[in-house]
């Protein structure tokens, strides 16, 4: 045999990287390893299956152009083509896209949907609908098999057996299972309820799909009554607990959201009557302190007395003002308008030689039109008054 040629090390790595740079694949595989962090260029992780595990690295640029993130324990299909560091002699898979493969798919779906209802203010706090504190009519939709119509009941009852329960059943699960709850929930938004219940049991991600379709969701959305949902366990979150008015944990946390207890009702109830009560009974001790004190004082033999302390503070305020001389200048004010008022008095002015004239009504006379000939009239002076009878008129000359 002919025997190989001898290469150096840099030489056979070199052929390596020309012969795997040449192969373009796709891979699937489970993320088992992920760094991403902020300061790497690039984004580093390992997929695997039973036997085997790949490195692989994806240039940040390439990955934050993708619609969905890594996370540990996805099924991803990675395209790409390998690449060997010549310097270290490591072997890497350069990936240039991936997919989200079987649960991952679906997952990257409910995602991007979430997104957009996100965007649209769907999911906002501010939008949603308040829940009522007390009920009576609470209306449920879930499916009429299984525990978890059981469930709620049960707790409806044992809290609060006064709330009068509505039931529209429906699947919760396949493909016909979203009209179905639309069309429950709509029922029931005509039916006066105070609240209903969206409720399911636990399952896969591909079982609580239903709860994670566009239209359930804009249903939701426009009902008039606020809508509870209760799906899965308390790690589920499904697009329909986004867009509810309230997410419970569980289908038994949505009953005793909306089922008062009774024993804590009572208890709270009784609480508050105990608070007034002790209120009341304060404020009437304070009332009897004050009218026993009063009592006690010498109002009988000298009345003032009940007011001793208030006249007191009324004097010492007018001594300040006194004393700061605060008046003077209002004194001066009323001593000048006392003056300008003498002055136009009728008195002073008639004291000065003139007469004011009216005729047997009181009535003034301004004018000699105001008289006739014969007419008696009245003249006041300064000093009394002039009865007279008219003789004559002559109009003043100009």
């Amino acid at each position: 045999m002919e025997r190989p040629e001898t290469y150096s090390v840099s030489d056979a790595l070199m052929i390596a990287k020309i012969g795997l740079e040449t192969i373009h694949i796709k891979i699937i595989g489970e993320v088992s390893e992920l760094n991403a962090k902020p300061g790497y260029k690039a984004v580093y992780f390992t997929i695997k299956d039973k036997n085997s595990a790949l490195p692989c690295l994806m240039w940040k640029n390439r990955y934050m152009a993708m619609d969905a993130d890594l996370e540990l324990g996805s099924m991803v299909e990675v395209e790409g083509r390998f690449s060997l560091y010549q310097a270290k002699g490591r072997m890497n898979f350069d990936v240039e896209s991936y997919n989200l493969a079987g649960e991952g798919e679906l997952r990257m779906q409910v995602a991007k949907l979430a997104k957009k209802l996100e965007k649209e203010g769907l999911t906002s706090i501010e939008r949603k609908k308040p829940i009522p504190e007390f009920t009576s009519r609470v209306g449920v939709v879930t499916s009429p098999r299984g525990a978890v119509i059981h469930d709620i009941l049960r707790t409806i009852n044992r809290r609060m057996p006064t709330i009068n329960v509505v039931f529209a059943g429906c699947a919760v699960e396949g493909n016909n299972a979203p009209s179905d709850m639309i069309a429950a929930l709509d029922l029931l938004d005509k039916q006066n309820c105070d609240v209903i219940i969206l409720a399911r049991g636990g399952g896969s991600f591909e079982d609580l799909m239903p709860f994670n379709d566009e239209a359930l969701a804009l249903k939701i959305v426009d009902m008039e009554t606020p809508v509870i949902t209760g799906i899965g366990h308390e790690p589920d979150n499904t697009i329909a607990d986004l867009v509810s008015d309230f997410r419970a944990s569980t289908p038994t946390a949505a009953a005793e959201k909306v089922s008062y207890n009774l024993v804590d009702y009572i208890s709270n109830y009784t609480a508050r009557l105990d608070n007034v009560k002790r209120s009341t009974l304060n404020r009437l001790q304070l009332t009897r302190d004050r009218l026993n004190d009063i009592a006690s004082r010498p109002i009988f033999a000298d009345p003032t007395k009940l007011f001793a302390s208030d006249f007191q503070t009324l004097d010492y305020i007018h001594e300040k003002l006194i004393s700061l001389d605060l008046l003077k200048d209002f004194n001066n004010q009323v001593s000048l308008a006392a003056a300008k008022l003498e002055d136009k008095s009728p008195l002073t002015i008639l004291s000065r030689g003139y007469s004011a004239t009216t005729d047997v009504n009181g009535k003034l006379v301004k004018s000699i039109n105001d008289v006739n000939i014969d007419d008696d009239i009245n003249v006041a002076v300064s000093d009394g008054i002039i009865n007279a009878r008219i003789r004559s008129k002559h109009e003043q000359e100009n």
